[in-house]
């Protein structure tokens, strides 16, 4: 609330609470002094009394766009996704769409298939569609097609079928040869494409394996590309560039140059954008899911049929503008330019689908990146061909980038618990086992982590309902020690902590610690 203070002998108001009840209550305190003949301004039939309402509520909905205002003026206050994608403009930080997921698929068809069958860009697989959960469509993205030749490989002689393992694909859509409009011939036009929640990943990189965007234009029978870069600053007279600028609501708009930096498209052109659109943790799917060919026509009549054998991995929501602001500044630091190993992590982060990513010299002119995809898992074919394109225009000339897989450190902990009376004894092992989950989920562990004894027993302990625990085994894997006598686990720096049976690979015997922590039911009274 508002008060009036005496400063300096003179009768201020403070402003610092400004809402409706504050103001109405700083001028109905005025009213003594300014006006004391008025005696009925608390009635809500006084007419005045209804002015000074609607002075509070006017006063209210300025003092709202005030702070907006201020708020929106500042990169670490802004509240809105389109001030901080204005903001970051200006060093030339873009905030990152959603990244697609990739997975590997395997091919098999019957053994008595010969000759060869070819997979071309946009060919279509999917997920089953279930009740809650459509179908989640995933497509071979490669500029190159990939031809297999049946007649080279032999049957199995259980399944009495041909296999072929190791087809990438990733989760989108594929929106060919979309009419964007035709040119006027004046400088700086603008289109913006019809699907929201383009996929772009990297912007300039010349050998990119699977590209986000080509746009073409024709005008009678000529055809000609043009090029995509992050800025039309350096684009020379009568070059063919372009730049597009994602807003808030993930749409899309093409732009075009003015002539002197970028060519101006000739009037009667018509151009033609082809892109992929998708992204997001839905493509994150388990293992054995993707198992129907939707648009594939040579492989129906094949009678081929596909699955995925591990996980998809690398599907991420967009870019929240928390992270934007966090990790602009590094970025901008490194001038996009890969030098020292925060330079390398800073900008592989940058790259969308890169969830953990931790860079060592190997030697003078070696760069080992150790990364693991959003969500976890391991580094698809598709995820390390693009991030090693990408790196190409930002490394020095001599030195040589490898990306590795990232070490995943199973941590097993059984603890012996209390339950209460009146306490339901598989709703304590449920949360119990969500704290251990939480303690070692993916998104809160790091590389060279230091994982303590003790935080697991503040987080039972924290459950109401748990008379006591004993922790009875903590240890890494491999580690024959039940209990960590330091009652700490070191990891190494390219290690990342992770909960057993959470990987295609693991053993049956960790279903026990899936959950986080494994959990033993103590006597009552112990």
């Amino acid at each position: 609330m508002a008060e009036i203070k005496n400063t300096n002998g003179t009768r201020v108001i403070d402003y610092m609470a400004r809402d409706y009840d504050s103001l109405l209550l700083s001028m109905r305190d005025q009213i003594p002094e300014k006006l004391p003949e008025w005696k009925e301004y608390l009635s809500e039939a006084d007419f005045g009394n209804v002015l000074l309402q609607l002075f509070a509520h006017m006063g209210d909905i300025l003092s709202y766009y005030q702070d907006r205002v201020a708020n929106e003026s500042f990169l670490e206050t802004s509240q809105t996704r389109r001030s901080v994608i204005h903001h970051l403009k200006l060093i030339g930080y873009k905030l990152s769409t959603a990244a697609p997921a990739a997975a590997s698929l395997q091919l098999n068809v019957p053994s008595t298939v010969d000759g060869t069958v070819t997979i071309t860009k946009g060919n279509a697989f999917a997920t089953k569609s279930q009740k809650d959960k459509p179908s989640v469509r995933f497509e071979y993205t490669y500029e190159t097609d990939l031809t297999i030749d049946w007649s080279l490989i032999t049957p199995d002689s259980v399944t009495n079928r041909k296999y072929y393992d190791g087809i990438p694909v990733e989760e989108g859509r594929l929106v060919k040869d979309e009419i964007l409009g035709t040119s006027d011939g004046k400088p700086n036009q603008q289109f913006m494409i019809a699907h929201s929640g383009l996929i772009l990943r990297s912007v300039g990189t010349s050998q990119q394996l699977t590209k986000d965007i080509i746009l073409t234009s024709e005008l009678g029978s000529v055809t000609q590309e043009w090029t995509l870069q992050e800025s039309l600053a350096f684009s020379a007279e009568g070059q063919n560039d372009f730049v597009i600028e994602i807003d808030d609501q993930d749409r899309t708009t093409i732009k075009f140059g003015d002539g002197n930096l970028g060519a101006i498209p000739d009037s009667g052109c018509v151009f033609k954008v082809t892109y992929r659109v998708g992204g997001g943790t839905d493509g994150n799917v388990t293992a054995e899911t993707i198992q129907t060919i939707i648009d594939a026509p040579d492989l129906v009549l094949l009678g081929a049929k596909v699955t995925n054998p591990d996980p998809a991995t690398g599907g991420a929501e967009r870019e929240t503008e928390e992270h934007a602001i966090q990790h602009a500044p590094t970025v901008f630091r490194s001038l996009k330019r890969a030098v020292t190993a925060d330079d390398y992590e800073a900008l592989a982060l940058d790259f969308k689908g890169v969830g953990k990513v931790r860079a060592e010299r190997s030697s003078w002119n070696e760069v080992i990146l150790y990364v693991a995809p959003e969500g976890g898992g391991y580094v698809s074919d598709v995820l390390r061909a693009n991030l090693l394109a990408y790196f190409e225009d930002k490394r020095p000339l001599s030195t040589i980038v490898a990306i590795e897989d990232v070490d995943y450190v199973k941590i097993y902990v059984t603890a012996e618990i209390g339950v209460g009376s009146y306490y339901s004894t598989d709703d304590i092992t449920e949360k119990v086992q969500a704290a251990g989950y939480a303690l070692l989920e993916f998104d809160n562990v790091d590389f060279k982590q230091v994982i303590y004894l003790s935080k697991f027993y503040e987080a039972i302990e924290d459950i109401d309902g748990v008379e006591y625990v004993t922790i009875t085994e903590f240890r890494r894997d491999g580690q024959e020690d039940q209990i960590e006598s330091r009652g700490k686990i070191v990891l190494q720096s390219y290690e990342i902590p992770r909960i057993p049976g959470t990987l295609p690979d693991d053993p049956e015997s960790d279903s026990d610690y899936a959950a986080g922590i494994k959990v033993v039911i103590g006597e009552e009274g112990t």
